[in-house]
């Protein structure tokens, strides 16, 4: 279902996932380089970085997400989703540029920051541009395709970070930093080319054209092919509601029927940053060392597999999310990583020992006396990781970019995303800290949230699956069943309500 077109759409603007991805994971492998460490403190002695610098140089890189996607909201009103776009990959570019070249520390710092600002604006409208594109059928394998261009970002970064290692001088590190520039600079000439939001031209006036964008995405250019012509009377009609109790605030959105729909895509975000899946991507190296690998090498080598499988597991999330539902998703995934992580780290705590850095006085997890343990860990971070990539990675963006009416998606995309980012920053600055501090708690505390997140989702999410963006009113109204589907609408006849049992009432969210 949909056409060449519409794929050949989403699947480019994701693109703005893959820069996502890359600069994610390519920190991880810099960091340890011993050329960077280098560079960073002018001091050819020291072996790594100072706890403070490594979480400063990840996570300026997060602030400037934040700060990006709270821009991006009313450059997506006012300038188009297409144009953001734009802005946000020229940002990227110019940041992954100062990156590259920077001749010490406070320039990387700051090329983080800027390259950030066009991450969090991409994170950002990616997801909501392909929202409004996508027919209510295969709207979550679109959007799923902005989580797959994040993972086959992260898995180039690894490997690129093993190949350029061992080679002597800057070159080692400014290689894997300076490849991420290849696809900003793709993104934002191929951009100009993108059709506009046709959601967006409607709400604009642009009425001819958002009928013409809808017929070369869903029915090969035929104006009057009957699906396309209900959603376009549909989304007008919508349109025309929605002015009538239009928010002018961003203070608004946490008012009457929209607080909910606020707090659930806001809680998603956050959550996703709690599985702790960020801090496996930012330390990979590290933390395989700590669990027993024996060498920067190996743990380099061990985080590039754990690349391939993050985006093995993602593809069946994107071809049978629409099938399966988010709420399914989220859940199983939540308690395999729970699972995951509570196991890794009660058999780090009770196998492995506790030692103390002779350098830097940090606690460390020493399991290279015991094999069996050591693989059992790593092979439960890969456990998490497939569990993540399963379900959290997706719908963590698919879900808040489906939830909002179309008068005040913008802001609402805007504010979830950077609650997205925020958390992300609190997490790459306790993450090193917690690792060392309270070293395998650190898992278990991860595991924790994992199981109040699949309780949560359970008792409080309402699924979105084969629901129009403009039918969302109903199913956070409570007319529409969250376990069962007990409401149809067809192409272009009217709204039908299935009476539910008493025993379904019971699923009413």
């Amino acid at each position: 279902m949909g056409s060449s077109t519409l794929y050949s759409v989403c699947a480019f603007a994701a693109i703005g996932g893959l820069c996502f991805g890359y600069d994610t994971g390519v920190i991880s492998s810099v960091l340890t380089m011993q050329h960077f460490v280098t560079k960073m403190t002018g001091d050819p002695t020291l072996l790594k970085l100072s706890t403070l610098m490594t979480g400063t140089i990840t996570g300026l890189l997060l602030a400037g997400c934040f700060i990006g996607s709270l821009l991006a909201g009313p450059s997506a009103e006012i300038l188009s989703r297409k144009r953001t776009i734009i802005i946000g990959s020229l940002i990227f570019i110019v940041g992954g540029a100062l990156q590259t070249g920077a001749n010490g520390y406070a320039m990387m710092v700051v090329g983080r920051f800027i390259a950030g600002l066009g991450i969090g604006a991409l994170s950002m409208i990616v997801p909501l541009y392909q929202s409004e594109l996508a027919p209510k059928e295969i709207r979550g394998r679109l959007i799923g395709l902005q989580q797959l261009m994040i993972t086959i970002g992260i898995m180039i970064a690894f490997w690129c970070g093993v190949g350029t290692e061992k080679r002597n001088g800057d070159s080692s590190w400014r290689i894997p930093l300076g490849v991420q520039i290849a696809p900003g600079v793709v993104l934002l000439i191929g951009a100009f080319f993108l059709p506009y939001s046709p959601r967006w031209l409607l709400s604009k006036g642009r009425n001819a054209e958002a009928l013409t964008v809808l017929a070369q995405l869903h029915s090969d250019g035929d104006e009057t092919a009957p699906h396309v012509v209900a959603e376009y009377e549909e989304i007008l009609a919508q349109i025309e509601l929605e002015r009538a109790v239009a928010v002018g605030s961003y203070l608004e959105l946490f008012e009457g029927k929209l607080r909910r729909r606020m707090i659930l895509g806001m809680l998603i975000q956050v959550f996703q940053q709690f599985t702790g899946i960020n801090s496996i991507m930012y330390y990979a190296p590290q933390i395989f060392i700590q669990a027993g690998l024996e060498s920067n090498s190996a743990g380099l080598i061990a985080s590039g597999v754990n690349g391939c499988l993050n985006v093995l597991a993602t593809i069946p999330a994107v071809l049978f999310m629409d099938r399966l539902g988010r709420r399914k998703i989220m859940i199983s995934g939540a308690v395999a990583m729970g699972t995951a992580m509570i196991l890794c780290g009660a058999v780090m705590g009770g196998v492995g020992e506790i030692t103390t850095d002779l350098i830097t006085g940090d606690k460390i997890v020493n399991m290279t006396g015991n094999k069996g343990a050591s693989y059992f860990c790593i092979v439960m971070i890969y456990l998490f990781v497939a569990g993540f990539a399963w379900s959290w990675g997706p719908v963590g963006w698919v879900y808040p970019a489906e939830i909002y009416p179309l008068s005040v998606r913008a802001k609402g995309t805007s504010i979830t995303t950077a609650s997205n980012w925020l958390m992300n920053f609190v997490i790459s600055e306790i993450c090193p800290v917690m690792l060392v501090k309270i070293t395998y708690g650190t898992y278990i505390f991860f595991g924790c949230c994992c199981a109040i997140m699949a309780t949560t989702v359970y008792f409080f999410y309402p699924e979105t699956k084969g629901k129009s963006l403009e039918e969302m009113e109903d199913v956070f109204s409570g007319k529409v069943l969250c376990h069962k589907q007990v409401y149809t609408k067809s192409h272009s006849g009217p709204q039908e309500f299935a009476v539910p049992t008493e025993e379904e009432k019971k699923d009413f969210v």
